[in-house]
């Protein structure tokens, strides 16, 4: 079926229309361009055609490229994917470069006029084919988010996005787009320089520009352009790419290889004409796209994620369990955060704790919150009464009849969270689903005290709720199906991205995180410099390194975790070298960022000012100091290798979701892929070598776990045994 469409009116004008069957947004397809060359070819052919309007049949422009077909490109690519590759992106140029010029010979003379009409949102291609027509008009939508946010998923606008917005906007203006993945509304677009009107009727509008008769030649096809801001070696540009490279690398810590292909693309881009720049950014693209951290980032942060969300893991045969009405017990940080997204998503929510005040205090955070979004004009009155006229915060449990699903948010502690379940299930029907937010205690210990524990499950959101994307779904030992339903509905209705595993202490997310922060204590033990304990981390990609993040989660909270898991496991326990330093900061007073003092130091308004003093007076630096990439690497297998025992025991069911739920959970290296692509990227071979060295020299917590030995030793990879591929044949 036809994806553009193609109609000629009375006056002349070409309308073609991008209309993908059965999809709710366009997505650029290789026989979509195929499509719309041919069009293009029809209308400069045709002497009835005065001039062209690209436009959207949906309430949106596009949403990009289909990355599927990028990774189907590289694959299909044969003996030399790097050829096929390029070509397939130069075709793609030849027809947005055919766009550009419409005809014109090369004195500029004739050729017609094509704008592009955007009805809404039009990101990565959707925002490229645009831009290479001679005039862009879009709706006036504050909805609709125009932008380029291809960094966000590993590779960079490679569409002629890059070049043609650089030689726009400059350098420096089309940075935050470029570099940051930055997305606006139509009239910051506009300001920006990225769109040129911004109208009630795009297509109107667009319709009378083109039988205007205007000048349609783009400045970097005169005789004479000169870049905004300046190019390289014009002294103020000199100036702007310095800036820009000591950026990019301040903030990518080097690790990522999308970032600094982007910067050589407009550098060299910049020193030569629009048609040598092309293909430059085309090589530059290329080489990305042969990258294995690009692979893996676009499979896990898109593909993977796209999956998931859409309900890869969930139970086939059980009806929609969309959520009417919510009920949240505990009204603190988190229940407060959890009836907000709730209440955005349109969902009645029942906010409930001991005390009225409490409760109030909770449904006052959706209030702020608005009241930030007005200020910053994303919310309006009417939406913060609309969001808040949801939410009702009483003391009263027999507020919750009726309500489907019951998210219980009370303190860390078994006792509580049982005598609170109790004491819901006499409020709820018995169609009700009962939920624990809990980080760390098991669920089919928790389930006990209900009554159906098959309609018991976990539900872990990650702090704060309206910011972090990941939900981590726990199935007890006796949970079922709907139950699993009932949770994954719900995390689609709020728009956050789901993982699915099977009950154990810590779940999946928190056995990750804690051995990576435990490791990052343990080298400050045995003399290791704390600051170079925290620039590893961070040059190896983690976003924070291990001694600010137990700032940011609390050292009480670590000190709370370590008894409990010590009484847990009895001699069994590994990390006592740990408590040392964790119990001596809490004895110190020093319980993180809320006390503005723990590993690191902190001014009165809360801000770090560097690592903490007395941190290196009591445990003194070592004479000698570890190479960077052995602490790297103790920082990344203290993760990883629990990743792969989370496999192994059945904890995690898919690999995806380990992928997935690592980057978004706690930001695990997103340059590669998750722990299982980063397995697969060095080889499994290599890891288990890396393993045994690092056993033999620090412990057996880094003994490679069978799975991963056996892996080795069949010369395999986790996508190719685990994958969704491999699970299907």
């Amino acid at each position: 079926m036809a994806e553009f469409h193609y109609n000629v009116d009375a006056d002349g004008v070409a309308t073609i229309t991008w209309d993908v069957p059965g999809r709710s947004m366009n997505v650029m397809s290789l026989a979509g361009f195929r499509e719309l060359d041919a069009h293009i070819d029809t209308a400069l052919a045709d002497d009835a055609v005065k001039g062209v309007v690209i436009t959207s049949g949906k309430k949106d422009f596009a949403g990009g490229m289909d990355l599927n077909v990028i990774a189907r490109m590289r694959d299909e690519a044969g003996d030399d994917p790097a050829k096929g590759l390029f070509e397939g992106v130069m075709g793609m140029h030849a027809v947005l470069r055919k766009i550009e010029r419409a005809g014109m010979d090369d004195k500029n003379k004739g050729g017609k006029p094509i704008a592009a009409a955007l009805p809404g949102t039009a990101l990565g291609i959707g925002l490229e084919l645009p831009l290479a027509c001679h005039r862009i008009f879009a709706a006036d939508n504050p909805r609709a988010r125009i932008g380029l946010p291809e960094i966000m998923v590993g590779i960079f606008p490679g569409g002629g996005g890059t070049t043609r917005l650089v030689r726009k906007l400059g350098a420096m203006g089309a940075a935050p787009f470029l570099l940051e993945g930055k997305l606006s509304d139509p009239k910051k677009a506009k300001a920006a320089g990225i769109i040129d009107e911004v109208v009630e009727d795009p297509v109107a509008a667009a319709k009378a520009w083109v039988l205007s008769e205007p000048k349609i030649v783009k400045p970097w096809d005169e005789k004479g352009y000169k870049m905004p801001g300046g190019a390289p070696y014009h002294p103020a540009g000199f100036m702007t790419f310095v800036g820009a490279s000591a950026m990019v690398n301040g903030k990518t810590k080097g690790v990522y290889p999308a970032a600094k292909a982007l910067l050589s693309a407009v550098y060299e881009g910049a020193l030569v004409p629009f048609d040598a720049a092309i293909r430059i950014e085309a090589r530059w693209f290329t080489h990305v796209l042969m990258n294995p951290s690009s692979s893996a980032m676009i499979r896990s942060l898109f593909i993977n994620k796209e999956a998931l969300e859409k309900g890869a893991v969930r139970p086939a045969d059980v009806p929609d369990q969309k959520v009417a009405k919510l009920g949240i017990l505990g009204a603190g940080m988190m229940g407060a955060g959890i009836a907000l997204v709730a209440a955005q998503a349109g969902i009645e929510v029942v906010l409930i704790d001991q005390q009225q005040e409490a409760a109030d205090k909770g449904r006052a955070y959706t209030e702020s919150y608005m009241d930030k979004g007005i200020k910053r004009g994303k919310a309006t009155e009417a939406k913060k009464d609309e969001v808040l006229g949801r939410i009702t915060a009483t003391t009263d449990y027999a507020a919750l009849s009726g309500a489907d699903l019951v998210i219980e948010a009370v303190f860390e502690d078994p006792g509580v969270k049982a005598e609170v379940t109790q004491k819901l299930q006499a409020a709820v029907g018995e169609n009700c689903i009962i939920a624990t937010n809990t980080s760390t205690l098991p669920i089919t210990d928790l389930a006990k005290a209900a009554d159906r524990p098959a309609d018991y499950i976990g539900i872990h959101f990650f702090s704060p709720v309206e910011k972090m994307m990941l939900v981590e779904i726990i199935k007890g030992r006796e949970t079922d199906d709907r139950a699993v339903a009932k949770a994954l509905d719900f995390v689609r209705q709020i728009r956050k991205t789901p993982i699915v595993v099977n009950d154990a202490r810590f779940f999946y997310a928190n056995r990750c995180i804690i051995p990576y922060i435990n490791e990052g204590i343990r080298m400050v033990a045995e003399g290791v410099t704390p600051a170079l304990v925290e620039n590893a981390a961070k040059l190896v990609g983690m976003p924070l390194g291990p001694l600010q993040l137990v700032d940011e989660t609390s050292i009480d909270l670590g000190v709370k975790i370590a008894k409990a898991t010590k009484a847990a496991m009895g001699d069994a326990y590994p990390d006592g070298a740990v408590d040392e330093v964790l119990f001596w900061m809490a004895d110190q007073g020093r319980l993180g960022r809320k006390a503005k003092a723990g590993f690191y130091a902190y001014d009165e308004a809360g801000k770090r000012t560097g690592l903490w003093d007395g941190l290196a007076a009591h445990y003194p630096a070592a004479e000698d100091q570890p190479d960077l990439s052995e602490v790297q690497h103790r920082l990344l297998c203290a993760q990883v290798l629990e990743a792969v025992r989370a496999l192994e025991e059945g904890v995690l069911m898919d690999i995806r979701e380990g992928d997935v739920g690592a980057i978004l959970g706690w930001g695990f290296a997103p340059w590669s892929g998750g722990p299982f692509s980063w397995l697969d990227m060095i080889g499994a071979a290599k890891a288990v070598a890396l393993c045994d060295d690092l056993a033999a020299r620090h412990g057996e917590r880094f003994t490679a776990p069978g799975l991963l030995r056996e892996m080795a030793e069949r010369g395999e990879t986790f996508y190719g045994r685990f994958g969704p591929a491999a699970q299907a044949a």
